[in-house]
């Protein structure tokens, strides 16, 4: 045998023993020689591990159909007509923090929850909590299980145009005095919340008192179509 075919042989006989015993190595105890493994398991990270959460957000609703919103939990809100994952889990945040909605006028206060979401799942939510935040004169709250209205008088958010003012209040409804409310009272009306009731607050403190009910577009992030949404809902005195 020449040299160069001794050579050949040796290496390729090395070649041989090296990827015994790298497959020794690699292979999982107990798999044929030669097994491919197609799919890996892996609980955590696999799709599959989600297949029912899935499954559970494609359900479409059905007909006459309603949710509780003051109950249900972000996989079934999230069920509801333009409301995705990240906002249903934030109106139960909301919801475990603050309390029950109690109404389409109550959800209103959840960041993210605008006009055209709340006309859009008005026909397919329920609230069988009582919110006890919102101002009086606004209606009584709805009875358990019962369905709120699709479009309610004191919801002016239901309305397909963009935050209209309101008709003058009953001598029944009382205002907020926009000089003198507080952070809570504030985080009550529609579209404001806490952030811009505490940005509300502390406007007033350092520019003083607003002159009128439109000045209040002067507190950053409060524009003229939401003043006109709370304009009756508020007074200066």
């Amino acid at each position: 045998m020449q040299p160069a075919e001794r050579r050949a042989l040796l290496l390729l006989l090395g070649l041989a023993i090296a990827g015994h015993a790298v497959r020794a190595v690699v292979e999982a105890p107990n798999q044929a020689p030669g097994e491919v493994e197609l799919v890996r398991t892996l609980p955590a990270q696999s799709p599959l591990a989600h297949k029912e959460s899935t499954m559970a957000l494609a359900r479409p609703l059905r007909p006459g159909e309603k949710i509780d919103i003051d109950r249900a939990g972000p996989t079934e809100i999230a069920r509801l007509p333009r409301v995705g994952p990240g906002l249903a889990k934030r109106i139960v945040a909301d919801r475990e923090s603050r309390g029950p909605f109690g109404s389409l006028q109550g959800l209103d206060r959840v960041a993210g929850v605008g006009v055209t979401l709340l006309a859009a799942i008005s026909g397919h939510a329920t609230f069988s909590g009582s919110n006890n935040n919102l101002t009086s004169g606004s209606g009584p709250d709805p009875s358990p299980g019962a369905m709120v209205a699709p479009c309610p008088a004191a919801l002016a958010a239901c309305r397909t145009d963009a935050f209209p003012p309101a008709g003058p209040p009953s001598p029944l409804q009382s205002r907020l005095s926009l000089n003198r409310a507080t952070v809570a009272q504030l985080d009550s009306l529609p579209g404001i919340g806490s952030k811009r009731a505490r940005a509300i607050v502390k406007d007033r403190e350092l520019n003083g008192p607003f002159p009128s009910v439109d000045a209040l577009d002067r507190v950053p992030g409060i524009k003229p179509a939401l003043v006109a949404r709370v304009r009756e809902r508020l007074q200066v005195p």
